[in-house]
């Protein structure tokens, strides 16, 4: 019988996670697989039991329910050991999910997926990236720019759910923000300019469905590194509601450039990765082709 470790966050879905998760156990058990829940009341914790199941070799594969942070968590906690992950998205974000093209708060099917394809895990890439010497690895976008101080607003706000508390930390935010000025190696060319902000991507969306970089494919062995050069507020406020379509990248002062290898240097700017705060700048990412394996 194949064992896998399960994480469910609770609070995930705007606090349906936790019955999502039950769910999801239900319909395992119906597929006949053993699950060992290594869930806990903190991230951290979660990360620590995940790690420990793995290192004692009792399970085969990791899956987590909830949205873009557990899966954050699933793929660091596998990294260094090679074995494939799953995600039964119960998030309101969802963009990993919608990258692997897996079904969003739909616990049946999202557990089929994962049991088709328990013998041949699909391959994917990975961002892994250092911030002060600690290291950590991305499926979606890691940022340091006028993104990441609306995701480090957004997180402060517990009284507000779902997606909208990100559009109202952005306008909050836009009040006092000025231009950030960076200095990127891209490739190991170096490049000094103000900008809104940088974003490399591996995948397509985050944020809930902000399209940032929408030809970004999870398997082609490269980074996207976006860059929003220095525009006002209102023109930002204006661009803004493009992103969900994809439809900002003919602006002007948007860039998109592929590479592998990429520093973000910008004093004090906070860096986000999959909507988790993991360190400060600068940032070092490179990508790691083929380093993942995904149940779907």
């Amino acid at each position: 019988m194949t064992s896998l470790g399960i994480v469910i966050n609770p609070t995930s879905g705007r606090g349906k996670g936790k019955v999502l998760g039950e769910k999801a156990k239900l319909e395992f058990a119906k597929h006949n697989i053993n699950l060992v829940d290594l869930s806990a009341d903190s991230f951290a914790q979660a990360m620590l039991n995940a790690k420990s199941a793995l290192a004692g070799k009792e399970i085969s594969g990791l899956v987590v329910v909830g949205g873009d942070g557990m899966f954050h968590l699933a793929v660091n906690a596998v990294a260094e050991f090679g074995i494939p992950v799953g995600l039964v998205a119960a998030g309101t974000g969802n963009d990993s999910a919608r990258a692997l093209g897996l079904p969003i708060h739909d616990v049946p099917s999202g557990v089929k997926k994962i049991v088709e394809s328990i013998s041949k895990p699909r391959v994917v890439d990975l961002i892994s990236t250092d911030s002060k010497g600690k290291t950590f690895y991305s499926f979606g976008a890691v940022s340091a720019g006028f993104d990441a101080l609306v995701n480090k607003r957004a997180n402060m706000w517990n009284w507000i759910k779902g997606p909208v508390k990100y559009r109202i930390a952005m306008y909050r935010e836009l009040m006092a923000f000025k231009p950030i000025p960076y200095r990127l190696v891209i490739d190991g060319v170096e490049r000094v300019l103000d900008a809104n902000l940088c974003t490399i991507t591996n995948s397509p969306s985050y944020g809930g469905g902000l399209y940032v970089t929408p030809k970004a494919e999870v398997e082609d062995g490269e980074l996207d590194l976006f860059i929003l050069n220095s525009i006002s507020r209102m023109e930002l406020i204006k661009l803004f509601p493009k992103v969900y379509e994809g439809k900002h990248v003919t602006h002007p002062a948007v860039e998109i450039i592929r590479a592998k290898h990429v520093e973000i240097h910008s004093e004090g700017m906070p860096a986000y990765s999959d909507g988790e705060h993991v360190g400060e700048s600068p940032v070092v990412c490179k990508v790691l082709p083929g380093a993942l394996k995904v149940f779907a």
